[in-house]
């Protein structure tokens, strides 16, 4: 076979094994969705992914599922084999043991527990390894997880909902609905996706939502998954507002709330403080919010907030990522903002953003953007 047939049956199996990954991609968290394809002159004689946290890995199960027909076998995996004990052994024993002949690795794995050592252990033992077929595809799958390894910290998105002249609400508070019904089904899909949802005690209080995935939600054109986790519900409270009363707590899913110190928490079993620094001006250090939320393995955060906390965010530049639902609505200049920053007084200090993805849902239009470095401050 040459090189060139060679790397089309390698792109073609790690599509096959990126796949599989994505079935996982709701479950994981806070493991990274992983696949695996094992294959014998060019057949797939084995699959398997991560399911869950927990449970076998991907490559644990493309082996189970292949049998002895793993022996002498090729694997395809979208992320570097785990090479350290966790809450499963070690993915490169499993693969050495199975008489693996060959592996093919999609990335490496950015966790400094792994970081290329389960690499070169598969190369120790006399395996092939090759490293970096559709590398960019797989670091697609678990932007969240891959953020986290290298920062020590979420990845954030912040979620816009605004009329055609970005406003977000009438003077008088009035907002639902701005955005139709099919950009509001598409925001469940993306709270799906996350592991927190993220929003501050103003719009709790002023709201009263519940902040949770809902199937009878789903959009129609996405299957709905067998399993809809419920992300953890974290709110800003740095005045200690949050009370029992609110529909936060009708839901079974853990409520965090973000302080700068002990108080009388609320007694609702599912409602836990987790306590960061002050920012100078008393408020939370959202930076540090960040730092405390990546050390309990939240990954990826979607944040739903008012226009205050989402433009000290993005001024901070802790968004990663902003989905901004437009409407076909004119609600003019007496209705709220979508952000509030600072004054500009020359047009070089406006924050840029590059958009990145751009579609029609329902009658509103959705926009993707990654806020870019601001070069000029003033």
């Amino acid at each position: 076979m040459t090189s060139s047939e060679q790397a089309r049956i390698d792109h073609l199996m790690m599509h096959q094994a990126l796949q599989l990954a994505r079935k996982g991609v709701l479950t994981t968290a806070p493991n990274p969705a992983v696949g695996c394809v094992l294959t014998k002159n060019n057949q797939i004689v084995g699959s398997g992914w991560h399911q869950r946290a927990g449970a076998a890995h991907a490559e644990v199960n493309a082996i189970a599922d292949a049998g002895d027909a793993a022996v002498g076998a090729t694997a395809y995996v979208t992320l570097e084999p785990c090479s350290h004990f966790g809450r499963t052994p070690p993915c490169v024993n499993a693969l050495i043991d199975a008489k693996i002949a060959r592996v093919v690795v999609a990335m490496q794995d950015p966790n400094p527990q792994v970081a290329g050592n389960g690499i070169s252990r598969l190369r120790d033992a006399g395996i092939e390894v090759d490293v970096g077929v559709l590398e960019s595809a797989a670091a697609n799958l678990n932007p969240g997880f891959i953020h986290r390894m290298m920062t020590q910290l979420p990845w954030v998105r912040v979620k816009l909902a605004a009329s055609m002249d970005a406003r977000t609400a009438l003077a008088n508070g009035q907002s639902q609905w701005i955005t139709s019904p099919q950009s509001r089904a598409d925001v469940q899909y993306w709270r799906a996706h996350s592991d927190a949802i993220l929003s501050g005690a103003d719009t709790v209080l002023a709201d009263n939502p519940r902040l949770t995935v809902r199937a009878a939600q789903w959009p129609e054109s996405r299957p709905i998954p067998t399993q809809l986790k419920q992300p953890v519900r974290i709110i800003i409270d740095s005045q200690n507002r949050i009370h029992d009363e609110l529909s936060l707590f009708d839901e079974l899913s853990p409520v965090w709330l973000i302080r700068t110190q002990e108080t009388d928490a609320s007694r609702h079993p599912h409602c836990h403080q987790v306590i960061v620094k002050a920012a100078e001006n008393g408020k939370v250090d959202l930076h540090d919010m960040l730092v405390e939320l990546a050390l309990r393995e939240i990954n990826l955060i979607w944040t739903e907030c008012g226009a205050t906390l989402a433009g000290v965010l993005l001024q901070q530049q802790l968004v990663n990522e902003l989905y901004l639902y437009q409407s076909s609505q004119l609600l003019g200049h007496q209705a709220r903002a979508m952000l509030e920053l600072s004054e500009l007084t020359i047009l070089q200090q406006a924050q840029q953003i590059q958009v990145t993805d751009w579609r029609q849902v329902g009658n509103d239009r959705r926009i993707i953007g990654v806020p870019m470095p601001q070069q000029i401050k003033g």
